[in-house]
């Protein structure tokens, strides 16, 4: 069952802390190396052109995140993601604003060629549009619960052949052949900076000791569902966005395999 294989997940970071060599936005990098500690991986902010090669190959995954994709970023992206692939490392990517930046696309459309791409997170407006969809986007924001998005997930899940979830008031997640559904989450979890590049960050730690493709979708199912948990226990303490989201990085280093077994509100079906 998909939720016995994402708590198993969950308890496999902590086991083997496992070094997460992240090039994200300077906006949330501090949030992304935070939330990662939490869960019990190591994060690397390494985004220097000269390095991103060498550090992907030891690291246990990457993770890139486009929200301010400078060309000094694209291009050491594009280096870690060749060290990435020769060391067998999976990759994550969060394609920030490409649903108000089409040019977007077709970065990620080059590194998935270039190394190919394990895990694809993005928010619903992100996923529709890399479907060749039409959703109502604010910048990097999307409009909650999007019709047509979880066609949108499976479509973008065989394009790539990855694993791909969508976050919303419902988060959707496919690899191609399965979809789940994910309930837990607050409100409040749109009203900090840097909720959807957290939930990536845990994303690339899941991904990190995932075996195989199967283990890849309970990965991306584990990260997700624990966003939103951990959302609800920072909610029953804050009420306000500051304490929030002090909250919700203690509430990560809280959550346990059996915490997702108690809270997890996942379906999941056979497509």
């Amino acid at each position: 069952m998909i939720t016995q294989k994402a708590s198993a997940i969950l308890e496999r970071i902590r086991e083997e802390n496992p070094l997460i060599h992240c090039i994200t936005n300077y906006i949330t990098v501090n949030d992304c190396a935070n939330i990662l500690l939490s869960a019990g991986a190591s994060p690397a902010m390494c985004d220097a052109l000269d390095e991103a090669y060498d550090f992907a190959r030891i690291s246990a995954a990457l993770y890139i995140n486009f929200g301010t994709y400078i060309k000094e970023q694209e291009a050491a992206a594009a280096a870690a993601a060749l060290g990435a692939k020769s060391a067998g490392r999976p990759i994550v990517v969060d394609p920030v604003g490409c649903a108000a930046i089409p040019r977007r696309t077709g970065i990620l459309d080059r590194l998935h060629e270039l190394a190919g791409v394990s895990l694809v997170k993005g928010n619903m407006g992100e996923i529709m549009a890399l479907a060749g969809k039409k959703a109502g986007v604010k910048g990097v924001d999307s409009d909650g619960a999007i019709p047509g998005i979880e066609e949108a997930v499976l479509e973008t899940a065989r394009k790539y052949g990855c694993v791909v979830a969508a976050t919303g008031k419902i988060d959707i997640i496919s690899d191609g052949n399965r979809m789940a559904r994910i309930s837990n989450g607050v409100p409040m979890l749109t009203k900090i900076t840097g909720a959807g590049c957290m939930t990536g960050a845990l994303c690339a730690a899941a991904a990190a000791v995932a075996r195989d493709r199967d283990e890849m979708f309970a990965a991306a199912v584990a990260a997700v569902s624990v966003m939103g948990i951990a959302g609800e226990m920072a909610g029953e303490k804050a009420d306000l966005p500051g304490s929030f989201r002090t909250a919700l990085i203690d509430a990560v280093y809280g959550i346990t395999g059996k915490t997702l077994l108690e809270r997890g509100k996942i379906e999941c079906e056979k497509i």
